[in-house]
């Protein structure tokens, strides 16, 4: 099976998405409080700036028209922070669908890495199962139980009865026995005789005449 995950291109850039959101909504959101800043500035500059009292009528217009003008100016502020929530707002919907779209991705990631794991756990049981057999293959070709791992023959490690081990004794000595060279009693007799007559320095009778001499000795 494919080790590598084939989406990981996507992945990444799925997260490389929602970290250029999570940065505007920070960038919105700072916004907001400068704008914020900016209405209460112009909010104590409108407060200071009372409405004139006494004064020619150029001089009142004048701060009327400054009162006017600091009106607008806060106004304005309030408008810029209107506009920098409603920024705000749509960076944050923009950074829950890029959360989304990534976690999507990230879904299929874990769900193929939950694949390999699970393939490479079953590769693993094979190989110990196959190392089981084996072993006891093995065993059974060196005359061990492949149940218990025990001698087959208990007689190796002194198990059983006395009539079992007496037994077996009789069937290894029959075997020794059946394996042992054959000895022929006329040919020990002949070479007994060679070796005699070499001895004695008198020419050794063969078997034929030696079964007549021991005729007549009879």
């Amino acid at each position: 099976m494919k080790r590598l995950f084939r989406l990981g291109p996507v992945l990444r850039a799925r997260k490389a998405q929602e970290d250029a959101a999570i940065g505007a909504v920070q960038a919105s959101r700072a916004e907001i409080r400068e704008a914020q800043q900016l209405v209460k500035r112009r909010s104590l500059d409108l407060a200071g700036a009372g409405a004139p009292t006494e004064g020619t009528a150029r001089a009142m217009v004048a701060s009327m028209v400054a009162r006017q003008s600091l009106a607008a100016s806060l106004s304005g502020a309030h408008q810029m922070v209107a506009a920098a929530e409603e920024v705000t707002r749509e960076k944050v919907s923009e950074l829950a669908d890029a959360a989304k779209r990534r976690r999507a991705v990230e879904m299929m990631a874990e769900r193929h890495a939950e694949t390999v794991r699970r393939h490479d756990l079953k590769v693993e049981q094979a190989d110990l199962d196959e190392l089981g057999v084996t072993a006891k293959a093995r065993n059974a070709a060196r005359g061990l139980d492949a149940v218990s791992e025990e001698r087959a023959n208990s007689l190796r490690h002194g198990r059983g009865t006395a009539a079992d081990r007496e037994d077996a004794a009789r069937v290894t000595a029959n075997l020794v026995a059946a394996q042992r060279p054959t000895l022929e009693l006329a040919d020990a007799a002949q070479a007994l005789a060679a070796r005699r007559a070499t001895i004695s320095g008198k020419p050794a009778l063969d078997s034929t005449e030696m079964d007549e001499t021991d005729t007549i000795a009879k």
